[in-house]
């Protein structure tokens, strides 16, 4: 597994890209961390580098089985997947499901099959009236389990979502040809034609869609959840007027010109440029304070309807969190938080972001698959009370 001491960086480098395809949230921080740790700890032992790369590449211990079957892949043979697909799964206390996805999503970040096909045509045509159909799979399926390839399926079917968002009436008038007497229009239609004959006008009070303000915690914990939302948000942002964008961390950036981009590869990339703080920290507090001050009188008018994405962990454990929320909540009409952790049915607010948000919202929901964004999208159909 010894590479020449001048590639060593190369070959760390390399081995982070591959996570990062399997679905890990590495940044060029971690890397150069890792680098550096190798650099100290040396070569000689394997154990001591596996170790070294775990601390800066491993966040949560569901990442621990994917980190496993990638080093054992790549520090034996890197260019051998064959190899990779070969090999035993080490005894872990996670069920076989789970540990197939883990070699199928490794599989697929370094370009190999995707897994056994059936074998018969007609044994699967035959099974098939017995199982889900793909379609109905992917819909359920959580964002963090998906591999490469029903993640692009996902993106495509979340460009389709369209949620008709309520409009309200405005002050303005336009003309209509059924409405209240234009007594104004009318007599200066009247003057034109000499004063001999009226034409009654009519108007009718003008409707412009509600407000959305969007804000999306992009923390690391919310890495894999937030990216698939921005698509979402791409897909509101180019359908209706006056939504606006914000992601956070440990600091507010405001993203509605980037998502104004029609292609969204471009928009995500321009974000991405924008964003200093991707897979960092989390001051939900903090940022929230920022908006308060410098967004909300711009953004949060006319019954305004704030959707917050976030699980509501954070490293200031909730210090003027609860201000801050309430602040927001007189700001808007209604307030819609977000939140993957509700994916789990054992779900219990007890950290103390959690309860300093909780008694302000208005709608708690997950965000964790596709149905999760369809019920979303039915919610902001629905007209505010």
């Amino acid at each position: 597994m010894t590479p020449p001491p001048g590639k060593l960086a190369d070959a760390i480098t390399r081995f982070a890209r591959l996570l990062r395809a399997a679905g890990l949230a590495l940044g060029p921080g971690a890397v150069v961390a890792a680098i550096r740790a190798v650099e100290l700890v040396g070569l000689a032992r394997r154990e001591d580098v596996y170790w070294a790369l775990h601390g800066h590449f491993v966040s949560r211990h569901d990442q621990h089985d994917l980190f496993d079957q990638a080093f054992a892949l790549f520090w034996s043979n890197p260019r051998l997947l064959e190899h990779f697909l070969a090999a035993l799964l080490p005894e872990a206390p996670a069920t076989p499901a789970e540990r197939a996805q883990v070699m199928r999503r490794l599989a697929e970040a370094l370009g190999g099959p995707q897994g056994p096909q059936p074998a018969r045509r007609e044994t699967l045509e035959r099974d098939a009236r017995w199982t889900a159909s793909p379609r109905e799979v992917l819909q359920g399926r959580d964002f963090e389990k998906m591999s490469l390839t029903e993640i692009a399926q996902a993106k495509q079917a979340i460009a389709g979502f369209r949620p008709l968002l309520p409009d309200r009436p405005s002050r303005r008038w336009r003309t209509a040809a059924v409405g209240v007497p234009d007594m104004r229009r009318s007599f200066r239609a009247s003057l034109r034609g000499g004063g001999d004959f009226l034409a009654l006008k009519r108007r009718a009070r003008a409707h412009r869609p509600t407000p959305l303000v969007v804000l999306t915690d992009i923390s690391g914990s919310m890495d894999r959840y937030a990216r698939l939302f921005l698509h979402f948000m791409h897909a509101i942002t180019n359908d209706r007027d006056r939504v606006h964008s914000f992601v956070f961390g440990t600091r507010l950036t405001a993203i509605t010109r980037h998502l104004r981009q029609r292609d969204v590869d471009l928009a995500l990339e321009q974000v991405s440029a924008a964003v200093t703080d991707w897979a960092g920290g989390t001051r939900i507090g903090h940022c929230l304070r920022a908006f308060n001050r410098d967004w909300a009188r711009r953004v949060l008018g006319q019954g305004a309807t704030v959707v917050l994405v976030t699980d509501g962990l954070e490293r200031d454990a909730g210090a003027g969190l609860g201000e801050q929320m309430a602040r927001l909540r007189r700001s808007c009409r209604r307030l819609i938080w977000l939140n993957p952790l509700l994916r789990y049915d054992a779900f219990e607010p007890r950290a103390q972001g959690v309860r300093a948000i909780l008694p302000f919202v208005d709608r708690f929901l997950p965000v964790h698959n596709l149905e999760a964004l369809g019920d979303l999208a039915a919610v902001l159909t629905e007209k505010p009370s």
